[in-house]
C-alpha cells in the first residue's frame, strides 16, 4: 500500500511551503503524498548510527551529511523555486557540491541517498523514489532494510540504475560515490540497544 495522497491537483514548491507543519508531504510530480507518522525506534537508531558512520568518515571532506527533515527540491530543468514539483526528505545523504546548499535546504541531486525502510514506506521507497532518484541522476541510492538486515545499492550508469547488488548487513559496505566512506555494519548493528536489534 502506497502513502496517502494530499488531493489529486498539481502542486509545486510553492504550494508546499505554505502547508501547515502538522502533516509533511514529499511531492513528487506534483502530486504531494502525506509522509508517514514517526518513524520505529529501530528506524531511528540506525538511521543514527549511519549519520555518526558517515559524519566521522567526512571529516575532512567538503561533503556534507544530512538527514531527515531537510527539504531536496529537484528541478526538472531550470525551474524558479516556486515552480518545481518533485520535493523529496531522504532519511540520510550527502552533497559534495556547496552550491547545491542553500538556507531552504537542497537544490539538485545529492550525490548519495539511504533510505531506512519502514513497513509504512517501504513500497513508496523502493518503487516511487527510486525512479524519482534515477531520472534526477543521483548517484548511488541505498535502501536498508533493519528488520531483515538486508542492504539494497543502486549504481546510476548510462544515467539508469541497473540490477541492484544485494547483501547482509554484515562486514563493511564501501559507498563507492564517497572514496573513503565505509560502512561498519557489526558496528552499527552492535550498538543497536536490545529492545530494538
Amino acid at each position: 500500500m502506497g502513502l496517502p495522497l494530499r488531493d489529486t491537483a498539481h502542486h509545486t514548491y510553492g504550494d508546499y511551503i505554505s502547508w501547515s507543519e502538522e502533516t509533511r508531504y514529499e511531492l513528487v510530480d506534483g502530486y504531494a503524498y502525506a509522509m508517514a507518522p514517526a518513524p520505529s525506534v529501530l528506524h531511528q537508531e540506525v538511521l543514527g548510527e549511519l549519520y555518526r558512520e558517515v559524519a566521522d568518515a567526512l571529516e575532512e571532506s567538503p561533503c556534507r551529511v544530512f538527514i531527515a527533515p531537510i527539504d531536496v527540491r529537484l528541478p526538472s530543468q531550470n525551474e524558479a523555486d516556486d515552480d518545481i514539483d518533485t520535493v523529496v526528505q531522504p532519511d540520510l545523504m550527502v552533497v559534495c557540491d556547496p552550491a547545491r546548499i542553500d538556507e531552504r535546504g537542497i537544490r539538485g541531486a545529492p550525490d548519495w541517498i539511504v533510505e531506512v525502510l519502514s513497513p509504512s514506506t517501504a513500497a513508496h521507497d523502493q518503487l516511487v523514489k527510486r525512479e524519482i532518484y534515477e531520472r534526477h541522476r543521483v548517484k548511488e541510492y541505498w535502501l536498508v532494510h533493519p528488520g531483515d538486515r538486508v542492504l539494497m545499492i543502486y549504481y546510476l550508469q548510462a544515467n539508469a540504475y541497473g540490477k541492484p547488488e544485494v547483501m547482509e548487513l554484515e562486514g563493511e559496505s564501501t559507498v563507492m560515490t564517497l572514496p573513503g566512506v565505509v560502512i561498519h555494519w557489526d558496528k552499527v548493528m552492535g550498538r543497536l540497544s536490545g529492545d530494538t536489534a
